[in-house]
């Protein structure tokens, strides 16, 4: 059986959310977890730091993912390369995180991640793909992915055209509904489209 991994886009860690956590004196329960050395999962923090959108991602990635000998899901982000959604991470490696513009192409963000997708290529077998569940809009993933992965690189036809919200509502619906979306490769992609149809609301 084919495998099939998914690469989670980031959670912007400096917005008003993050602020919240680096705050000494926020004691919700996440909070409070960043700040002893076990820290919180990855996944629940970018989660918090998101909302519907990154839990949207991380809900289909778990519903769909066929790793075939590699980890399922991988978190893209800005100093560490790819980390599976499960590492934890304390508020120090979250201030680290904030630390890196992406959109800047620094090698801060560049190195690690060329280094683990390069390793995620050759650990892949010949029929296994790789889901971007994030943005083709720009180049911030997509230039560095293509180039390392090629074919093998697809994202959600049904993004096109989609804000992060609705990206986010679409992902968890088809979660909870074990409805896989179809995929289609990067390369050759029309990268921005008409926005479809607002999702009907779930009673």
């Amino acid at each position: 059986m084919a495998g099939r991994v998914f690469l989670l886009s980031p959670a912007r860690c400096d917005g008003e959310r993050a602020k919240l956590l680096f705050n000494p004196q926020t004691e919700f329960p996440l909070a409070r977890a960043l700040r002893e050395d076990t820290g919180s999962e990855l996944g629940e923090v970018f989660s918090f730091l998101s909302g519907l959108y990154f839990r949207g991602k991380l809900a289909y990635a778990r519903a769909f993912a066929t790793p075939g000998g590699v980890h399922g899901a991988f978190v893209i982000t800005t100093d560490r390369g790819l980390m599976p959604p499960e590492t934890r991470v304390t508020i120090a490696d979250l201030h680290s995180f904030s630390c890196v513009d992406i959109a800047a192409g620094e090698a801060r963000y560049l190195e690690p991640l060329r280094r683990d997708v390069t390793a995620l290529a050759v650990r892949l077998r010949r029929a296994d793909t790789v889901v971007l569940l994030g943005s083709i809009a720009t180049g911030k993933y997509v230039d560095v992915l293509l180039e390392l992965l090629g074919e093998r690189l697809l994202f959600p036809a049904d993004f096109v055209g989609r804000g992060d919200m609705s990206r986010g509502g679409l992902m968890l619906r088809c979660a909870r509904e074990g409805r896989e979306l179809a995929y289609v490769p990067v390369a050759g992609a029309a990268r921005h489209g008409s926005r479809p149809p607002k999702l009907t609301r779930i009673r």
